[in-house]
């Protein structure tokens, strides 16, 4: 029989990993069998710098913090190894990074994950890991914002080019010779005020 120690030791780690469900707005589970040190050092860097907290979990303690949770339902893959990886403001990055690293191992599989409560399943997690990031989300939102914008400034110049019409020098000198012009009678008014010597 565990000692008290451990028990409560085991209840902390269960309501910590309830505390994270809670603020989560997505997260995944992985059978991470099979990775190297190495490779689990990159992931592990890779899922800190997009804001994703990963850890590796009994499944014991992981079915006692889905109990009476919306996430009930992903006690059917609480098999063998499992690691949970769960974040508060990007719903695509953890399944992102995961699913990547799931296409190039044979033995590192997506299990499960959630969406806002929500269970998904398998072929939602992997068409969720195929979407680009938040980054080039917005980039392409921003370039087809800027397309009509940048077009018409093409068809205006287009336009400008097509008329060939440009303006001669002469002409072009011609307003700067009357802007000039009003100067000059400013300042010969000016010269006769002054009085002679």
């Amino acid at each position: 029989m565990p000692s008290e120690k451990v028990l409560e030791l085991k209840k902390q780690q269960v309501a910590d990993l309830k505390a994270r469900l809670d603020g989560a707005c997505a997260g995944v589970l992985v059978d991470y069998r099979g990775i190297s040190v190495a490779d689990d050092t990159q992931l592990r860097k890779e899922l800190r710098e997009a804001g994703v907290q990963y850890t590796v979990s009994k499944n014991t303690l992981l079915h006692l913090a889905f109990a009476g949770t919306p996430y009930e339902a992903l006690d059917s893959v609480l098999e063998g190894t499992t690691a949970i990886a769960t974040s508060a403001d990007d719903y695509v990055a953890a399944a992102r990074i995961l699913g990547k690293y799931a296409d190039k191992s044979d033995s590192f599989n997506l299990k499960g994950g959630f969406l806002d409560d929500e269970v998904i399943d398998l072929a939602k997690l992997q068409s969720l890991a195929k979407l680009p990031s938040r980054e080039v989300l917005l980039a392409t939102v921003l370039s087809a914002f800027n397309a009509p914008i940048a077009a018409f400034a093409r068809a205006i110049q287009a336009v400008v080019d097509k008329s060939g019409e440009e303006v001669p020098a002469a002409e072009a000198a011609e307003p700067a010779a009357e802007e000039a012009a009003p100067a000059a009678e400013e300042a010969a008014p000016a010269a006769e005020e002054t009085p002679a010597e």
